[in-house]
């Protein structure tokens, strides 16, 4: 694996779905930004949450995505209702 799993939320799953999703690296992953890297993400893997969000977000500012502020949360949590609400249905 490489250094992606140095960063703080960031395990071995999750660094090699970013490695699939092209975010190669910690600096690629710093200048893609948590959102544009979970839509990286969700293109390959549909399961990606709200929590897969945070960790990214936490992982680009070296703290455990429990200790974001809670403004930032707020941000997130809007930005991933937004994403989810504008995915086609599944046919499932």
């Amino acid at each position: 694996m490489n250094n992606l799993i140095k960063l703080k939320n960031i395990g071995p799953v999750l660094a090699e779905k970013l490695i699939k999703a092209g975010i190669t690296s910690p600096e690629i992953l710093k200048s893609t930004g948590s959102e544009n890297a979970f839509i990286k993400l969700k293109m390959i893997d549909e399961t990606a949450c709200f929590n897969t969000l945070c960790a990214l977000e936490g992982a680009i500012q070296d703290v455990r995505w429990h200790d974001l502020s809670a403004e930032r949360k707020k941000e997130l949590n809007n930005y991933f209702r937004m994403i989810e609400a504008s995915l086609p249905l599944s046919d499932a």
